[in-house]
């Protein structure tokens, strides 16, 4: 079992998640691996940081796809012993224009950002050693759909007793009412990205207790964040942040000190503390 530190970036091979890896490259003192679902744009990602003089690793994932997951799983716990620092950045999201029906869209967006992002959690989470770093990626998109749901609905999203259960089960409330037409209706906003990121968010707070519960002598801090309004393939070429801007967040976090104790269950944007 090896002694050397590890961090994993989930959805890595493009965009934020790159920069992320490119960052903890740089800055974290251990092994970085850089995921995604084809291994192919996952081993020309990697070409690409070693031209710029930088050693990542890569491991294919996708969190679409629990046998994946569990691979990954099992390969870290074998050669590492466990995990230092995970950042779970792989994420989907329609364009506007897109002309999928809106229930189709719920239901293929919640699976990968929400119940996806909650299996890479679930398996690997037990792995997280004392010290561990965990950085949820969700956006701002949570707190303006959060805003745009029925005040049960958010006093709910807001509760700090609400379990993963009851959280499983809204999101898929979500997708059940998209597929009714009732959602409107049953108190949801029109953005099924804005809910599967109040999902992640949510997911980071319950997560978050359950650490302080379980595990609190780990000193393990769990955060979600919003990387900012960023030039990718998923927000176009007129967002105000480049991709290594977007990891500055992201990677704060992940590289917290072993001597902090805070943020944890928070939601980070710009490295502040917001509101939920």
């Amino acid at each position: 079992m090896s002694s050397v530190q590890v961090a994993v970036v989930t959805g890595s091979n493009k965009g934020i998640g790159l920069a992320i890896v490119r960052a903890l490259c740089k800055q974290f003192p251990g092994d970085v691996y850089l995921t995604c679902r084809d291994p192919g744009r996952g081993q020309a990602a990697v070409a690409q940081l070693q031209q710029e003089g930088l050693r990542p690793l890569f491991h294919q994932l996708d969190i679409d796809d629990l046998q994946s997951i569990r691979a990954l799983r099992d390969f870290l716990k074998e050669k590492y012993g466990g995990l230092n620092v995970l950042v779970n950045n792989a994420g989907i999201v329609f364009k506007v224009h897109d002309t999928t029906p809106f229930a189709v869209q719920a239901e293929v967006t919640l699976k990968t950002n929400f119940f996806g992002t909650r299996n890479v959690c679930t398996e690997l989470l037990p792995l997280m050693k004392p010290y561990g770093r965990v950085v949820n990626v969700s956006s701002m998109a949570s707190s303006s759909a959060l805003r745009g749901c029925s005040q049960e609905l958010q006093q709910k999203f807001r509760s700090d007793t609400i379990t993963e259960d009851e959280l499983v089960q809204l999101m898929a409330k979500f997708v059940e009412d998209t597929k009714r037409n009732v959602h409107d209706k049953e108190g949801w906003p029109n953005t099924a990205y804005g809910v599967s990121k109040i999902g992640v968010t949510v997911l980071s707070r319950i997560q978050a207790r359950l650490l302080n519960e379980q595990r609190k002598g780990d000193h393990i801090l769990l955060n979600a964040c919003c990387p900012g309004w960023v030039r990718t393939d998923m927000a176009g070429p007129k967002a105000t942040k480049s991709p290594d801007e977007g990891a500055e967040t992201p990677v704060y976090l992940a590289l917290l000190p072993s001597s902090a104790d805070a943020p944890h269950g928070q939601f980070v944007s710009d490295k502040t503390v917001k509101a939920w």
